[in-house]
């Protein structure tokens, strides 16, 4: 079963704020966001094919990604500056496509009953045209597709 997804990008302020819950228990949730292996797994747009060229969730630490969908490539960058285990990532996030418009993100992971976990991203951007142009980019929907093939990574 898959929960709802939340998305939110209030008008006139440059964040966007996503919020879901899983199925599954903190400590799954958060080595799904940490383990280059199981992030191949679900990360990004059914269909697309990721490969990592780094990926240290460390405070410090830093990623380069690139997803491919037939003759289309898409590389993501960023650095993480926080990573405490089960609880927080703090990283930037960067798609090389739009150059010089690097969100900072965050993410917590929180524990509910039944062995369930809440998840609450928050991205700033450093002007509202580029949080613009993020949601406008199909965002939403790569955002909904991966975390479905995170649902169904957790089941598995």
């Amino acid at each position: 079963m898959s929960n709802a997804t939340t998305i939110s990008a209030p008008a006139g302020v440059p964040f966007i704020e996503i919020t879901r819950e899983f199925d599954a228990p903190v400590d799954a949730v958060y080595r799904a966001h940490v383990e280059p292996d199981l992030i191949k797994q679900w990360l990004g747009p059914r269909g697309y094919e990721m490969t990592i060229d780094r990926y240290d969730v460390t405070s410090g630490g830093g990623y380069a990604y690139t997803h491919v969908n037939g003759d289309e490539t898409y590389r993501f960058r960023g650095v993480f500056h926080t990573a405490r285990e089960n609880e927080l990532i703090i990283q930037t996030f960067e798609y090389e496509g739009f150059p010089d418009a690097v969100s900072i993100e965050s993410m917590t992971f929180e524990a509910l009953e039944g062995g369930r976990t809440r998840l609450t991203g928050r991205s700033v951007y450093p002007t509202q045209e580029a949080r613009d142009g993020m949601v406008e980019s199909g965002m939403e929907s790569g955002v909904n597709d991966g975390y479905e093939r995170l649902d169904e990574l957790l089941a598995g």
